[in-house]
């Protein structure tokens, strides 16, 4: 079976494609790589897109700068050129990359200075802890995108890859937290854009070699050299990704306590919970039902009760909503006599 499945994959190597086409994806690759106008003004719109949509904390619009992904296709062209020793492809794609990279966090930067938002919202925060998830998600892209660029028949999925591995939010982020001063956010999102950008080089390189763009005897120093690259972020992204299964755990176990071990919650109704873990202790939002209203003390016992179920300082901030119960045989407020009640009800509805 072994020597069955050695026989198969060389002759899937055989298959490699032929000069011809390698010079034309090169040549192709080339030009996608080029540091023209064209390319800067994508990256000037796309980045002018998510930065104003991740200030407004807009998922609709901040997906329209993905879809326009500039970045992917220096990458692509990085890749291949790493692969087949072509130095002008190579370096025409890390200075197309750097370039719209330092352009793209320098707009953020004067974008975020000038509408002078004190605090980001969710969108923001969640581009500022990766994990390793983040990257399995940029490897699957970018093998997907490397496989398009070789398989013209499935070009039409490049945008889906685009919104799936994004590389223009983070960029835009680190310039957001680099005009608050805030290193962490900075630090969070730059992780997050190497790890994708690695996740992506990766992948294309592994899509190019399967199927047969590029040869391993030639490729096998630059393709060990990105996985020891992208190896050195196993540590930052598994401490993230631990990090959050820690979060999910605390967030289940703080629910289970607040509904089903505290008299409070009996007669309350909870509609959403969220928990902000980037302040110490994190802040956890309860939107919930009320028809008496929720007083400090309660929240002060309720606070210290999951201290103790959790092992975890938490900061509990009620969102209440009144609920009045009003029915049609409902009597007129006291001291108003029925016909001039009746009166401004009547006037109100017509």
């Amino acid at each position: 079976m072994l020597n069955d499945l050695r026989r198969r994959f060389r002759h899937f190597r055989r298959k490699g494609a032929e000069l011809v086409q390698l010079q034309q994806l090169q040549s192709d690759l080339l030009a996608e790589a080029t540091l023209d106008s064209s390319y800067l003004a994508l990256i000037i719109g796309s980045c002018a897109i998510a930065t104003f949509g991740l200030l407004a904390n807009s998922a609709a619009v901040i997906i329209g700068a993905m879809i326009i992904a500039p970045l992917m296709l220096p990458i692509r062209g990085l890749a291949f050129g790493a692969l087949q020793g072509e130095i002008t492809l190579f370096r025409k794609g890390i200075i197309a990359i750097i370039i719209g990279t330092l352009l793209a966090v320098a707009i953020a930067f004067s974008l975020g200075k000038l509408v002078g938002i004190p605090s980001y919202d969710s969108e923001v925060l969640a581009r500022s802890a990766p994990t390793l998830l983040d990257l399995g998600i940029a490897i699957v892209a970018g093998g997907i995108s490397g496989y398009a660029k070789v398989q013209p028949k499935i070009s039409g999925s490049l945008a889906g890859t685009a919104v799936a591995v994004a590389l223009m939010p983070p960029i835009c982020v680190i310039g957001l937290g680099l005009s608050q001063a805030n290193w962490s956010l900075s630090w969070g999102a730059m992780l997050l854009y190497l790890t994708n950008l690695l996740g992506i080089t990766l992948a294309c390189m592994l899509a190019f070699l399967f199927t047969g763009h590029a040869s391993l005897r030639r490729a096998h120093r630059a393709l060990l050299w990105t996985l020891a690259l992208t190896a050195m972020l196993f540590v930052p992204l598994g401490i993230g990704f631990f990090r959050l299964v820690r979060q999910a755990q605390l967030e289940t176990s703080l629910k289970q306590a607040l509904l089903n071990r505290t008299v409070t919650f009996q007669r309350l109704g909870l509609l959403k919970i969220q928990t902000n873990w980037l302040t110490d202790p994190p802040e956890v939002y309860l939107d919930v039902r009320a028809q008496d209203p929720i007083t400090p003390k309660q929240v002060s016992l309720l606070q210290a009760f999951v201290e103790r179920e959790t092992k975890q300082s938490f900061t509990l901030i009620f969102i209440v909503g009144q609920v009045q119960e009003i029915r049609a045989n409902d009597v007129s407020p006291v001291g108003e006599s029925e016909e001039n009640y009746a009166g401004k009800t009547k006037a109100l509805v017509s």
